[in-house]
């Protein structure tokens, strides 16, 4: 499997791909508190109110610019799995998105800038890429249900629960490692708690 690090997602529209790279570079290099959209207008080298016409402030287009990248890279982690449709495969895809999360370079940025941005989606609701990866997760438990490798039950609700596993795992993983437990040792332990939520 190839390195899921460096991404390539895509909006479908050339012109705000365009937008949201130059808005990435800039929380790259100084942070989100610290972009303005017309520093964002400038570095891809368009006038302020062509911006504006795609995106009323900020936060809006952080929000755009999020789902591109994490559903990039689950739906890359999916295409790169041999078979999403067992406990195995859905497990290696999951664990393949975690890691790939969290070795992300905007994420890592945001964490260590300005983590307070994760905090509604972690305590108060859930955003468009927690929805679309959920989407994405209880498609495959659907399939297997259908083919008879995964356990029977309600596809969004274990999506849901797996995925709420899953952020402890991208967000607070490091706080469990010490000499006695490693990274590996943890992701190891995800993908079995995977595998055998949908073992039939």
């Amino acid at each position: 499997m190839s390195s899921l690090r460096h991404t390539e997602p895509s909006t479908g529209d050339p012109r705000l791909d365009g937008y949201l790279d130059a808005a990435r570079d800039c929380i790259l290099d100084v942070g989100w508190r610290r972009t303005t959209l017309t520093e964002v207008a400038r570095r891809a080298g368009v006038s302020r109110m062509t911006i504006y016409r795609a995106w009323p402030d900020m936060g809006s287009l952080l929000g755009d610019l999020m789902t591109r990248e994490w559903v990039g890279i689950a739906s890359a982690t999916q295409v790169a799995a041999a078979d999403t449709t067992t406990p195995d495969g859905i497990a290696a895809a999951a664990l393949a998105t975690v890691r790939a999360l969290r070795d992300n370079e905007l994420f890592v940025r945001i964490v260590e800038l300005d983590p307070d941005l994760m905090l509604p989606y972690l305590l108060h609701r859930r955003g468009r890429s927690q929805e679309a990866l959920v989407e994405i997760l209880a498609a495959e438990i659907e399939s297997g249900q259908a083919a008879g490798t995964i356990r029977p039950g309600d596809a969004v609700l274990i999506a849901r629960s797996l995925t709420l596993a899953g952020h402890g795992f991208v967000f607070s993983a490091l706080t469990m490692t010490d000499a006695k437990v490693d990274l590996a040792d943890l992701d190891g332990e995800y993908a079995r708690l995977i595998t055998r939520t949908l073992e039939p």
